[in-house]
């Protein structure tokens, strides 16, 4: 049985921080009179009217916030590892903006009544179950064990590129998996943050793919 993706300890206590600001949030979207949809039903977070679960918006928010924890800990890592401004720059956006998208699927899922964790496959939302990896890979694109243990041995120059490649591969794939559920799930939450989430990763592999030519270096 494949062991968990490991984060480091500031970012266990990161994501517990953001995940408690982002329940309180959505319960302010849930109970505020103004939350309710123009065509006058509850919004999709309440009572009778919450995803199923075997809906794609309930394993969209669990599948993506596994991928967004491993993106935040290579994140964490390469930034410990270079003095390069650019890379340190880009490592910190992704600290920031995926620890703070993960807290707010966590917490959708809780206001869902739905539990953080499944025994169904990944990606059984998108109609092609993915089963994890002997080398340590949950789902596509993300890193493997072996992977993960060389960005942490490398620095400078091999440690920017290696994050940088296993980064865009992550990106790929989590795209695609926000692209999916933009198109499927059945409540706004969800399909705003999937599509703003596609827009931005495949941003980011634009500007990683520059950021690898300038250190002389393929995808």
């Amino acid at each position: 049985m494949t062991s968990p993706v490991r984060a480091p300890r500031s970012l266990v206590a990161a994501g517990a921080l953001v995940f408690l600001l982002a329940v309180g949030l959505v319960l302010l979207m849930v109970v505020r009179p103004s939350s309710a949809s123009p065509s006058g039903r509850s919004p999709s977070g309440s009572g009778a009217s919450a995803p199923s679960e075997k809906s794609a918006d309930v394993g969209f928010a669990r599948d993506m916030s596994i991928h967004h924890q491993q993106a935040v800990e290579m994140a964490f890592v390469v930034r410990d590892r270079t003095d390069d401004e650019d890379v340190r720059r880009l490592a910190y956006d992704i600290i920031n903006t995926q620890a703070n998208q993960r807290g707010m699927m966590l917490g959708w899922l809780e206001i869902w009544g739905r539990p953080k964790s499944s025994d169904r496959p990944p990606m059984e939302w998108m109609g092609h179950p993915a089963a994890p990896g002997a080398d340590g890979s949950l789902m596509p694109g993300m890193a493997t064990d072996a992977e993960m243990d060389r960005l942490r041995a490398a620095g400078g120059r091999d440690a920017e590129v290696l994050f940088l490649r296993l980064m865009t591969v992550h990106h790929r794939a989590g795209a695609e998996m926000a692209q999916a559920a933009a198109g499927s799930a059945g409540t706004e939450e969800i399909r705003n943050l999937a599509a703003g989430m596609a827009r931005a990763q495949e941003s980011e592999i634009t500007l990683m793919a520059d950021m690898l030519k300038a250190r002389g270096a393929q995808p």
